[in-house]
């Protein structure tokens, strides 16, 4: 099956989460903190981020603060702290084009940023020519 990256994702923080991200039609750049996200943004061409909010080099949002400052046109979809209404107010008073408790499924976690990356008709694509092809 041929599949057509629509955007190209900078992952920062979340090792744990990229699995989630498989089948959906983006290229995938993953770094685990801010310093190195923001070396990744020099070299490579990305159309969204998707981080943690509390990086090992960047607590409580300042990476996230500090993108949004300076490339405000960048969609960002931050991941905070479950149950934590403070971190998701903040997140979501910078401009986070959505925001994730750290807790959510797989399933609600890649459907939530398909929806914000605006490649929520490829998944749906996907899914109706996955059942098409289910001859076997």
């Amino acid at each position: 099956m041929l599949v057509l990256v629509k955007a190209n994702v900078l992952t920062v923080g979340l090792e744990g989460r990229i699995d989630a991200l498989e089948g959906l039609p983006i290229r995938v750049f993953n770094t685990p903190t801010g310093l190195e996200a923001g070396r990744s943004l020099k070299n490579e061409n990305v159309n969204s981020i998707i981080c943690s909010w509390n990086l090992p080099d960047a607590p409580n949002g300042r990476f996230v603060k500090t993108l949004r400052s300076a490339k405000p046109y960048l969609p960002v979809i931050v991941v905070v702290r479950a149950a934590d209404p403070a971190q998701e107010i903040a997140a979501r008073s910078i401009g986070a084009a959505a925001v994730l408790g750290s807790d959510e499924s797989d399933e609600v976690f890649r459907r939530t940023i398909a929806q914000a990356l605006g490649i929520d008709d490829a998944v749906k694509n996907e899914k109706i020519y996955a059942i098409a092809n289910d001859s076997k």
